[in-house]
């Protein structure tokens, strides 16, 4: 196929650009741009961006160039990962690499019958990366947009470099002119109503930003998810901060303001400053403190949090100094703390926010601020609650157990220690009533989660009485040899080994015995060889598959490499090599030698490994064929042919049993 399809772009990218962004891009820098990655042997380990998680499960091999996540099951190279992160399609993630790494796209146009392909997700991001640019250009290029949008940007401090990185922008102040504009140009009417650009009342459309400055939201790949808009005029009924409406594309409570500009910040200071505003990050990003999001002036929520946990552990918050702003900070606090992170606080003066006071600050002396002002979540809470109940004991018992309430959302023990014995300092009240006191909070918490749980839900710590047996965990042991031969076959195909192979001979009593002759042959050689003598195809659908084209690849190529034969694979045949190559710690088995599944030793040889699991095949195969025929024999004592295979079959296992006892004892 000598071009691929992208439908968002209205365009087709060549094969030549896709072959060279797979051989220009690293997986550990893609998703190091998402997930904070920390060095592990040969590998990379970080938080799974799929699920919550406050162990590292996420797994990155640059060796290979693949990726795995063990909390989701999820795997597979660079191009899978931004398919599965950002929802791209494939075309797309191509051309985000491309733009990553500098590649030219070369690009054919559509058909308009292959632009009508475009499912409705696409179709919204496409209008509102329309709509941005309109916004900007109007801001920069119009008449009104200079006269009174980028007027009031540069009074507030910020410069042409600023304004054109955020891609802050203007809508102006007409009933429909973006509406107009947007679908004289071919944009239809009902993406525009999805995003919430447009507002249609039955004959009637017109634009939701009428006359607001405009602040693009985007995804932390970049892509443009909503808009913030303020108004400039001083009417009283409109509100001074406009959002877009919920979406496909747009979900407020997931989304934190400037996490794609601020991202490699965090993850490189190992810390994430979070205030209220759009205003609040673009001053401080301008100021040089780049490690800087906003939850945009809604309420925090735990998908924000964890965006950020992702990337660092830690989360200086920033407010207002006026008590709303006190209020706010003690608000996140609690959610911040459930998600297993560190968290200060840091008010500003009085009349101050972090807007106003980066504009009037460098940036060695906004960061010297922060150092000398910002206080650990309890010496903060503290602080604040002791003045309200200050002389009044009755308020000062109900501030110490809002403290404690706070340290009962820490999910690490020792950081429940410390911070009680602290609170017990501030607060001058003994250490053990403190205990006792997160002891009933945690007895009524559990209370309330055992209401909640129906009677017919499992228990958790369930006791299981003496005697009684619980149900064996069924084994699939086919799936298991199959996966253990294509695991062979990726990790050490062409690799040269010694090997013993069995043949079966009649011995002059008449007797079967296998007699074994040594010969070398590469692993990939030996197992193909092996499953066509004895006529043995995959049963796994996927494994066959897969199977398939790896012996082809291996005949073809002698310098075979996992990280470019997954890029020629379907997506879920790469999210099954990657869970094979990088999933041998979770493979492990428990007593499945019982089972007749011998499963590799660390120290077991590559040619261990392959002899025993072709004979742990055979065997089994074996086992299978004779319980097959002694079935046929239940209602047919006189079969006597049936019953000479059993006895042909069960002497070949009990030879091919004591060949693998050997194997396995080598």
């Amino acid at each position: 196929m000598l071009f691929l399809q992208t439908s968002i772009c209205h365009t087709l990218i060549s094969k030549e650009t896709i072959d060279k962004v797979f051989e220009t891009a690293r997986v550990e820098e893609v998703i190091g741009d998402f997930v904070n990655l920390k060095k592990s042997g040969s590998n990379f380990k970080g938080l799974s961006p799929f699920s919550d998680e406050r162990t590292p499960s996420f797994m990155v091999s640059p060796v290979k160039q693949i990726w795995k996540d063990f909390s989701s099951g999820k795997g597979g190279n660079s191009v899978a990962f931004l398919m599965e992160h950002e929802h791209f399609t494939y075309p797309e993630a191509i051309k985000y690499l491309a733009k990553k790494y500098n590649i030219e796209v070369e690009e054919t146009e559509q058909s308009d019958e292959q632009k009508e392909q475009a499912n409705t997700r696409e179709s919204l991001y496409l209008v509102s990366e329309y709509a941005r640019d309109y916004f900007h250009n109007t801001l920069l290029h119009s008449e009104q947009g200079k006269a009174i949008a980028l007027t009031y940007f540069k009074e507030r401090g910020f410069t042409d470099e600023i304004i054109k990185k955020f891609q802050l922008g203007y809508n102006p102040d007409q009933w429909d002119a973006f509406t107009s504009e947007a679908l004289r140009k071919g944009y239809k009417l009902d993406f525009l109503d999805k995003t919430g650009l447009t507002i249609v009342k039955e004959e009637k459309q017109f634009d939701r930003f009428k006359g607001r400055v405009m602040f693009p939201i985007h995804s932390m790949s970049g892509r443009v998810l909503g808009f913030g808009g303020r108004i400039l005029t001083s009417e009283k009924k409109a509100a001074k901060y406009l959002n877009s409406p919920e979406s496909d594309i747009y979900h407020k409570s997931k989304v934190l303001y400037g996490i794609y500009y601020a991202k490699q910040a965090i993850a490189k200071e190992d810390n994430c400053y979070l205030v209220e505003g759009y205003t609040d990050v673009i001053q401080m990003y301008q100021a040089g403190i780049e490690n800087v999001v906003s939850s945009s002036g809604t309420a925090l929520t735990p998908e924000q949090i964890r965006l950020v946990n992702r990337l660092t552990k830690n989360i200086t918050v920033l407010f207002d100094g006026d008590a709303a702003g006190q209020r706010a900070a003690i608000r996140g606090i609690d959610l911040i703390l459930e998600q297993g992170m560190n968290v200060k606080v840091c008010s500003f003066p009085e009349g101050e926010d972090p807007d106003s006071f980066s504009r009037k600050h460098t940036q060695e002396e906004i960061l010297n601020y922060f150092a000398e002002n910002a206080k650990d979540f309890i010496q903060y809470k503290a602080n604040l609650l002791v003045k309200e109940a200050a002389g009044d004991p009755i308020k000062k018992a109900s501030t110490v157990r809002d403290m404690v309430e706070s340290i009962s959302k820490i999910p690490d023990t020792i950081k429940r220690e410390i911070y009680v014995q602290e609170c017990s300092r501030i607060m001058e009240i003994s250490e053990e009533v403190l205990y006792n006191t997160l002891a009933q909070i945690f007895n009524k918490n559990r209370k309330e989660v055992t209401k909640k749980s129906s009677s017919n839900e499992a228990k958790p710590f369930s006791v299981i009485p003496e005697g009684v047996s619980t149900p064996e965990e069924k084994v699939d042991v086919l799936y298991v040899l199959e996966r253990k031969l294509i695991e062979a076959l990726l990790l050490y195909g062409h690799v040269e080994e010694q090997f013993e192979d069995l043949v079966l001979k009649e011995t002059e009593s008449g007797e079967l015995e296998l007699e074994p002759v040594v010969h070398k042959a590469r692993v990939f050689e030996k197992i193909y060889l092996d499953l066509q003598d004895d006529e043995v195809a995959f049963t796994n659908d996927l494994f066959r598959s897969l199977y398939a084209k790896i012996i082809d690849r291996l005949h073809q190529d002698k310098e075979f490499k996992i990280q470019s034969f997954i890029n020629e694979l379907e997506p879920e045949e790469s999210y099954e090599i990657s869970n094979i190559v990088l999933n041998d710690e979770k493979y492990l088995l428990h007593r499945w030698d019982t089972r007749e599944v011998y499963v590799k030793k660390k120290e077991t040889t590559i040619a261990q490994l392959v002899s025993e699991t072709v004979l742990s095949l055979r065997k089994y195969l074996i086992s299978q064929k004779i319980a097959e025929l002694s079935s046929k024999t239940e209602n047919s004592i006189d079969n006597m042919e049936v019953i000479k295979d059993i006895m042909d079959y069960q002497s070949l296992n009990t030879l091919l049993g004591n060949k693998l006892g050997r194997v396995l004892s080598v």
